[in-house]
């Protein structure tokens, strides 16, 4: 199955260059991409758990199990959106940065934090 706004090899480890996304989240991507009207720049999707951001974590996050993605963001307006439609979607873990905002379909509980 392909991707209407993205190209696969977007999301993968800035650290080994592997990709195990999960492609029922890339399709919630896309989906939310298209909702929003505007387009997104990755700025990180799979992280082995090599990855030096993953590698101290007892246990790996979301990006090492392929269901979380960085989406950058230039402006306030196009945070808001983006945030706004992503918690209509229902991904249940959204981080709030001033550059980026963090998406994942977790399990359990949703949560929202900033950075």
């Amino acid at each position: 199955m392909s991707l209407k706004y993205f190209k696969r090899n977007e999301f993968d480890c800035s650290h080994t260059g592997l990709n195990e996304m999960d492609m029922d989240f890339l399709n919630r991507l896309d989906k939310l991409r298209e909702l929003c009207g505007f387009s997104f720049t990755i700025t990180s999707g799979y992280r082995d758990k090599s990855h030096p951001v993953e590698v101290d974590k007892a246990v790996g996050g979301q990006h090492t199990l392929g269901i979380a993605a960085d989406i950058k963001v230039t402006s306030a307006a196009l945070r808001y959106i983006l945030l706004e439609q992503a918690l209509l979607m229902g991904f249940t873990g959204i981080g709030v940065a001033k550059g980026f905002i963090h998406v994942d379909d977790r399990a359990g509980i949703p949560v929202c934090w900033s950075y």
